[in-house]
């Protein structure tokens, strides 16, 4: 029957070895179409005693040259693939649709089933894919390979490719896809955002138009920007610069107020670039020339090179955080009647209805959050430092005030007196069940000193 099927396919026409073997691709394990399709033309020449006449890519009427095409593309690959640092690839095909039509009508043509052994596609992408691994000595990854080259067959001539040896570059379209750096960042100065924060006057151009024509916008004095800098800001550069990508995206794990700092060991953070054309930048050096820069208003620490699920666990891993808070009340309250309020509060399950300050941007709903643990001093009669430990998506501001109601319980409804956070600090994000720091999640080896840390998943403004 093997022998009948390929005297089949043979008396189509001329077709070359790779043609003749690809529907028996299923075949011998360890063969390319190629040795495929020589042993059976041989089998077949012998068994009719027939003069041995293979038919060269070239003269090929289902290819029409592009199995004889493999080294060639590969070279072009190769060479469109020279300065980007890479350690993973995969290489697609766009086979113009003649040919597939041509793939088709050979086991049409020959009574064998439309899709027996394997596609040109395929076999494209596999040898040409061996080929680039050899040359390159990267690992080919099918989910998620840091550079992946699409070869448009329809983009040279694979009888002109044949006689001269090689392929146009034009045929071939290197997607570099995006490295990422994690860390964790502390804010330690107040009025900084966490990404950069466009003006709502101007949209971000810092122009506005006045009775003379174009001039700076008065509300951002020309910088397009509400501050003057935000975390992102103070990261983005650096990271990018190294990894020599064109764009870089900041993803925190939540974030905190524009008025509250972020201290202790931080807040996770993946830094997304595009387009790196280098993957390896050491990540100690990288951190010293971010905190150098930064000059004491942003820090971060335990930068590495992580993998892209780590950008989704920085944005949806459940955590937990800690806060450190300065609060003013509307009259004097005696000590014991404070201690009492957080006694009371420790450990309860509040209900919040969206804060009036965020509620132009935030959908109305009524979110139960629970206060994990509850400390406080009383420092005078209307002042007071209250340490707190909340299940993420807390709003911290409105457990202290109550916001008119919105929040039940709160510390001003308890005490029955008005209750505001003067001074809000971030001291600790921490995952609920597990830590952010996974090993699976990064592509180096730790450094001294990192360990697994706390995460979060707080949303904007949530403190």
């Amino acid at each position: 029957m093997l022998t009948e099927d390929a005297r089949a396919l043979l008396a189509t026409g001329g077709v070359c070895d790779s043609c003749l073997g690809r529907p028996f691709a299923d075949r011998s394990f360890g063969l390319t179409n190629a040795e495929r399709g020589r042993a059976l033309r041989t089998t077949v020449a012998m068994a009719d005693d027939e003069d041995f006449d293979p038919t060269p890519p070239a003269d090929c009427w289902v290819c029409e040259g592009y199995c004889g095409t493999f080294d060639a593309i590969a070279d072009a690959v190769v060479e469109a693939l020279e300065g980007v640092d890479f350690a993973t690839y995969q290489v697609g095909t766009q086979v113009p649709p003649l040919v597939e039509e041509n793939d088709r009508l050979l086991r049409e043509d020959a009574g064998l089933e439309p899709d027996v052994g394997e596609s040109l596609k395929r076999e494209m992408n596999r040898e040409v894919g061996r080929r680039v691994g050899a040359k390159t000595g990267a690992e080919v990854d099918f989910d998620r390979p840091d550079v992946l080259a699409v070869v448009d067959l329809e983009g040279f001539d694979p009888r002109e490719a044949l006689e001269e040896g090689a392929v146009t570059g034009h045929a071939v379209d290197v997607q570099i896809n995006p490295a990422f750096v994690y860390g964790r960042y502390r804010k330690l100065e107040r009025d900084i955002p966490q990404t950069e924060w466009p003006c709502r006057e101007c949209g971000g151009s810092g122009i506005q138009l006045g009775n003379d024509g174009e001039e700076p916008c008065d509300y951002c004095g020309g910088s397009g920007y509400m501050y003057d800098t935000s975390v992102e800001q103070t990261v983005r550069p650096h990271v990018v610069e190294a990894m020599d990508g064109d764009e870089g995206t900041f993803h925190g794990a939540g974030r905190e107020d524009v008025d509250a700092r972020m201290l202790e060991e931080g807040r996770p953070f993946v830094l997304e670039v595009k387009r790196p054309r280098k993957r390896d930048p050491d990540p100690a050096e990288l951190e010293a020339k971010i905190n150098e820069a930064a000059d004491g208003s942003v820090e971060v620490e335990g930068l590495r090179l992580a993998t892209y699920e780590m950008v989704e666990r920085v944005k949806e891993h459940d955590a937990s955080k800690h806060y450190r808070a300065d609060v003013e009340f509307s009259e004097p309250v005696d000590e014991e009647r404070f201690d009492e309020a957080i006694a009371e509060l420790d450990g309860t399950t509040l209900a919040q209805e969206t804060p009036q300050r965020v509620d132009h941007r935030r959908a109305a709903l009524t979110r139960e959050r629970t206060v994990y643990d509850l400390e406080g001093e009383l420092r005078s009669p209307t002042e007071a430092e209250v340490r707190l430990h909340g299940e993420g998506g807390l709003y911290v501001k409105e457990f202290v005030s109550g916001d008119d109601g919105r929040t039940e319980p709160s510390l001003a409804g308890t005490l029955g007196v008005d209750a505001e956070v003067t001074a809000l600090d971030v001291t600790g994000v921490e995952g609920e069940d597990e830590p952010f720091e996974r090993e699976e999640y990064f592509l180096d080896e730790p450094r001294d000193g990192d360990g697994d840390d706390g995460d979060d998943d707080e949303g904007s403004d949530r403190n």
